[in-house]
């Protein structure tokens, strides 16, 4: 009897209506940002309540902008947190400013929101939360936060398209709010993103910021009056998100449920703390994270190996970034945000994505359980 076939820790879906639409594009001769990015464009701003929405070619590059448009520079400050992937705080350091990391909340692995306000100082100029795992950040309390102190918040929703906050979606309220449309994403261009901006004088001021700063003249000319980089998004990848859009309800509600049946089917007894169960249903889940028993911890590498030799995908998101080199470089060390330390340590990211079955999860779940006793 042959074994199954290995399950991936994501793989997106794309219709063959899209790949017929792709198709078409690359027939056309027009590949580049061209009429379908517009038509993406307006159809994220008609779902985030008519908001304006600016295409780019990464998640990355919508904070950086983001982070300009609000005149985030060298000597200010960037509250943030340092369990995310690294991008969150790098954009930071690509505007000249200084990430300020705060620990997590235990419960939800978001910045916890009741150290904000001890790490805000004269120089602090921005609040940057991520919604990790597509679990939403407190909107109520963040918002609250930034009134009283004057602060912008650049929303890293990478992972959180389709997230709600009070029956709102995430998107649709809110200052910036940037997306993440990789390959790994819930909603996927492949690689790309977008922010959801407040005025169309913010998204004429992004469209420079996104290809060289330039401004288009009647006459055929071109005037540059800023600087802009490089990070238009092609109609190639326009026209996977478009088709995308049109599923993005159905692949989030099948990610809810198979995140409901990982629940259903684990063993308690092996020690790990699963993710917090959004009873709500607030989030999108975007990814499913156990963190290993402690015990375990110190064998993740073997863990993922086991898994990986019964079929099994398994990753790592994400360790905790003010221990990376580029961070301890900057005065950061082992116990300054001993909350985010232990989680990064223990977390393990176990497959999850729209076209899994029920019996898929299950075999995780076996998995999981047969590769403990292997390493105990």
């Amino acid at each position: 009897m042959s074994s199954p076939p290995f399950l991936p820790l994501t793989r997106p879906s794309i219709d063959e209506n899209t790949i017929g639409e792709i198709a078409s594009v690359l027939r056309s001769g027009w590949i580049t940002t061209g009429p379908r990015c517009q038509e993406f464009e307006a159809a994220l701003s008609k779902r985030f309540g008519g908001r304006p929405v600016r295409l780019v070619n990464s998640g990355t590059a919508s904070l950086e902008f983001a982070l300009r448009l609000c005149g985030v520079g060298p000597g200010d400050e960037v509250i943030t947190t340092p369990l995310s992937w690294v991008a969150t705080a790098n954009v930071v350091l690509a505007v000249g400013a200084t990430p300020v990391f705060v620990d997590v909340d235990p419960r939800t692995r978001n910045i916890n929101l009741d150290l904000v306000e001890a790490a805000i100082t004269p120089r602090t100029r921005a609040l940057l939360p991520v919604d990790l795992a597509g679990l939403p950040v407190d909107r109520d309390r963040l918002y609250a936060i930034a009134r009283r102190h004057g602060l912008r918040v650049v929303e890293d929703a990478a992972q959180s398209f389709g997230a709600r906050w009070h029956g709102r979606e995430i998107g649709s309220l809110g200052d910036l709010v940037s997306f993440s449309f990789h390959a790994n994403k819930n909603l996927t261009t492949a690689e790309g993103g977008c922010l959801v901006l407040n005025t169309h004088e913010q998204a004429r001021s992004f469209e420079k910021l996104r290809l060289q700063g330039v401004t288009r003249l009647p006459d055929g000319g071109m005037e540059v009056e800023a600087w802009g980089g490089k990070a238009n998004l092609t109609d190639v990848a326009a026209t996977i998100g478009l088709g995308q859009l049109r599923h993005i309800d159905s692949f989030n509600a099948r990610r809810r449920a198979l995140a409901r049946r990982y629940f259903e089917r684990w063993d308690p007894s092996l020690g790990f703390d699963l993710p917090p169960a959004d009873l709500e249903n607030t989030g999108n889940w975007h990814m499913f994270q156990p963190l290993l028993a402690r015990g375990l911890a110190h064998r993740r590498g073997a863990f993922i190996e086991a898994m990986k030799a019964r079929g099994i995908g398994v990753g790592v998101h994400y360790p905790a970034m003010h221990l990376f080199a580029l961070f301890r470089a900057r005065g950061h060390a082992l116990g300054d945000f001993p909350v985010a330390e232990d989680i990064g340590a223990r977390t393990v990211t176990l497959p999850l994505f729209p076209a899994m079955t029920d019996a898929d999860v299950d075999r995780v779940c076996a998995a999981v359980t047969s590769a403990v006793a292997a390493l105990s």
